[in-house]
């Protein structure tokens, strides 16, 4: 292999600038650089990262075995200020002359520049650590202390600093735990005898088993505890109140515990006594309508009693008092639960009618509680407007408006409201007529969103969906229409759905009905779209000597008189040969993706995310859609009596409607490996069955391969189906399946980078394609998922990361022969640029 001479040089550069690196050049006198940590537990190395994260120190981080950000940060100077005003003040003469040819304020921009750079090369990169003794010693205390909470009661542990010369050191620690201790038996002390009750009630969640001994599972048998009895009626209780009283038996190991609970502590004055905790109720719960800063110091006008809350308002009640009781976890007249509180919290605030709401208890004098909560009203109205100027493959340049607006309240039960637009003019960049205006394309839109806070029902759901699981109804109609865009597309789109969150981790949701309606109105402009398909089909029909003067066949016109002499008969072309198999798929294909649409759907999804927070990396996604097309109307004809179409189809509106079953899995994984170091797997499987009305799938039903956020080695709609290599514009299919696994680290800073392999493709089945290389007929059709590797560079603004991902053809099974690593080089790689990560 030839090296290029410009990466000759580039490569002897390098290796020179990391060679003569010195990494202790920042190092002082009688310090040492820390170079490497050793653990040895009983004698062995432990190596872990959660061990390793134990130390307060660790050794500069390294890229390809060498400290980068330590040379980078060795590359700036120590007080670069002192440095660059004493060399420009040192000559006079010289500072005038420069302050003359490039002006005072020029001249001060340019140290300044000089001195920002030597700032950006110490935050870039990364000050050198420094053996420390102190820390050193609290390393050693973490250490200890950690397998001491783990049941190493008798654990001890040293460290010892070795100098390796050159202001170089490591550091080896040393630790021997001893025997483990395990919990032997369980005791409970309760002062108070409504806790003991209580606890007595629960007794079987107790965490606490004949295991080892974990503080961490004392910890959460604390919270469990505190947590039962608080949404049990015990208003003041807290974890101070709960105390583990531990005897350990020296000779076999063994931890006797026992649970005291004490009695409340009440200070009046000066004291402070003991008395036994009580149960307390809610007895009133008053609602504040209108608790507006505005409004702090006028009376309150209007008072409505519902279901025994109480509700006030200064000026005439707004709101119906079913949608905020709705809201409201507290009941009067009930026991106290703290866990109320925390619900009511999140529901006032799902509304999106009021600011964070403000919820407060007042004890009163016969061991009941009121509860007042304080509602702020948002404004009615929101309005909202954006505009964007734009460039594309099809369009010179481009305008779009999008005004919307939210009503908030719009029938007094804290619906929201939303209507927003779009309308957008462009000037596309084949105008087909010199006499057409300028800016020939545009899109018109408008989208309704209704959003009811419960289910909108005619009967009672809250035995079956219980109001703690934040249920929801969504309203939605949308209507779009294009013009010179692609085959220029009316729209009309409507859902009615309903949405419900059982638990933190858990969402639902069901489309009762979605609706969706496309009629194309430009079919004539088909083969203007998809360029492959004509220039396929116009090469045919110059082999054929088609047009007498070898000219290319006219849009739409010569193409369709074409196809249909073909499949007529008309030309010399055999039935059995590969043109005519070929203008036949390209037949199929024209009919399908030019025909108007009518899918009438009722959908599923399921949702089970298990991430805490956002910075969590440890966590699981899966994701379940099922979806069920057609079955209403289907059952409609029948029932009807209508006519099938000649293509054996009914038809709602003259278009025959899609039936249809599709579902989807998807499961995303990631491990947190430390140091900003993940691996993350993701695995995905889609099949959507035609059946009865329908012999295919809707072109915005099916599924596709390649881009992004998938086979990253192929471009989005470029894979499959199945071995093909099918060259058009768009390829897709009704089978699918697709795995990516990917490795992610830092590099330095904010950069990050990441090695991938993505496997997957799609395929054909069950419905009207007989492609024997884009179906999908048995195991063997295995043989022909696509692999693709590469690696990725990605920079973490916090609010999003922008990432550049390069694939690799790993294995290509459109190829015939070497379908291994052909043409795995930089020149045949695909470029993905987006935002955030694929999954």
């Amino acid at each position: 292999m030839k090296l290029q001479p410009f990466k000759i040089v580039l490569l002897v550069c390098l290796a020179v600038f990391f060679t003569s690196c010195d990494a202790v050049k920042r190092v002082g006198e009688n310090e040492h650089l820390l170079v490497n940590n050793t653990i040895l537990v009983n004698n062995k190395k432990v190596n872990t990262e959660r061990i390793n994260n134990l130390l307060y120190q660790a050794p500069n981080r390294k890229l390809l075995g060498i400290p980068l950000r330590l040379h980078i940060y060795n590359t700036a100077r120590p007080n670069i200020d002192s440095i660059v005003n004493e060399k420009i003040n040192r000559n006079p003469k010289r500072k005038k002359r420069l302050e003359n040819f490039l002006s005072k304020k020029q001249l001060d921009n340019y140290l300044q520049a000089k001195i920002d750079f030597n700032s950006w090369l110490k935050k870039t990169g990364e000050a050198p650590v420094i053996v420390n003794e102190v820390k050193t010693k609290k390393s050693i205390n973490q250490l200890k202390a950690y397998y001491f909470n783990n049941g190493w009661f008798n654990v001890k542990a040293s460290a010892k600093t070795d100098t390796l010369g050159n202001k170089k050191a490591r550091v080896d620690y040393t630790v021997t735990t001893g025997k483990a201790y395990f919990v032997d038996s369980l005791t409970t002390s309760i002062d108070s005898p409504i806790l003991d009750s209580l606890y007595k009630t629960q007794a079987h969640k107790s965490l606490l088993k004949k295991e080892q001994y974990k503080t961490v599972t004392f910890d959460n048998e604390l919270e469990r505890i505190t947590e039962h009895f608080k949404n049990s009626g015990v208003y003041h209780f807290s974890q101070e109140y709960i105390y583990f009283e531990m005897d350990s038996i020296e000779n076999n190991q063994k931890v006797k515990v026992d649970l005291q609970i004490k009695n409340r502590q009440v200070r009046k004055q000066d004291s402070a006594y003991r008395i036994p905790f009580k149960i307390y109720n809610v007895k009133d719960v008053n609602i504040f309508t209108t608790s507006t800063y505005e409004n702090r110091n006028k009376t309150i006008t209007d008072t409505v009693s519902y279901n025994g809350y109480n509700l006030f308002s200064i000026g005439k009640m707004r709101f119906k008092p079913k949608a905020l009781t709705d809201a409201v976890f507290i009941t009067p007249n009930s026991i106290f639960k703290d866990i109320s509180k925390t619900r009511s919290y999140r529901h006032l605030s799902n509304l999106k009618t009021f600011k964070y709401p403000d919820i407060e208890y007042i004890e009163n004098p016969d061991t009941t509680l009121t509860a007042n909560i304080y509602l702020s009203p948002l404004k009615k109205f929101k309005f909202g407007f954006s505009a964007e100027v734009s460039q594309s493959d099809i369009q010179t340049v481009g305008f779009a408006l999008n005004p919307s607006i939210l009503m908030r309240n719009v029938f007094r039960g804290a619906e929201t409201l939303e209507l927003s637009a779009i309308g957008s003019i462009g000037a596309s960049k084949d105008a087909s007529n010199d006499g057409d205006p300028f800016f020939d394309i545009n899109e018109i839109g408008a989208n309704l969103r209704l959003t009811i806070p419960r289910l909108f029902f005619p009967f009672n759901t809250e035995k079956i969906i219980p109001k703690h699981m934040f249920p929801s109804t969504i309203i939605s109609l949308a209507m779009s229409s294009q013009t010179n865009i692609g085959l220029d597309k009316q729209t009309v789109t409507g859902a009615f759905n309903y949405k419900w969150i059982p638990n933190k981790t858990v969402t639902n949701r069901l489309d009762v009905f979605n609706a969706q309606y496309v009629r194309n109105l430009n079919t004539g402009n088909y083969f203007n779209v998809y360029e492959t398909s004509y220039d396929n089909l116009n090469s045919i029909a110059q082999d054929l000597n088609y047009n007498t003067d070898n000219t290319d066949l006219s849009i739409p016109d010569q193409t369709n008189l074409f196809i249909n002499d073909v499949l007529s008969g008309n030309t010399s072309l055999a039935s059995t040969s590969d043109d005519y198999q070929t203008i036949s798929a390209i037949s199929e294909r024209k009919d399908r993706l030019t025909e108007n649409n009518l899918i009438f759907s009722s959908n599923y999804y399921y949702t089970q995310d298990r991430r805490e927070n956002l910075f969590d990396e440890t966590f699981s996604i899966f994701r379940f859609k099922l979806e069920l097309a057609g079955n209403i109307f289907s059952a409609a004809s029948s029932a009807f009596g209508l006519q099938k179409n000649d293509n054996d189809q009914y038809e709602f509106f003259n278009v025959a409607f899609s039936q249809y079953v599709k579902t989807e899995f998807d499961y995303i994984r990631h491990w947190d490996l430390g140091k900003k170091n993940v691996l993350a797997a993701r695995g995905f499987v889609g099949i959507a069955i035609p059946y009865g009305n329908s012999t295919n799938i809707p072109f915005s039903k099916s599924f596709f391969a390649g881009g992004t956020n998938d086979n990253r080695a192929w471009t989005a709609y470029s894979l499959g189906p199945g071995r093909s290599g099918s060259n058009n514009e768009f390829n897709e299919a009704n089978l699918k399946l697709a795995f990516s696994f990917e490795n992610r680290f830092n590099v330095f800073g904010d950069v990050n980078a990441a090695l991938f392999i993505d496997v997957g493709n799609i395929w054909n089945v069950l419905d009207d394609v007989e492609d024997d290389k884009s179906t999908f007929t048995s195991l063997s059709s295995l043989k022909d998922i696509a692999i693709g590797s590469g690696f990725g560079i990605r920079y973490d603004f916090g609010f999003a990361v922008a990432r550049l991902d390069l694939g690799f053809k790993t294995y290509n099974p459109a190829l015939e022969t070497n379908r291994w690593f052909s043409n795995y080089n930089f020149g045949k790689a695909v470029y993905n640029i987006g935002i955030n990560y694929p999954f």
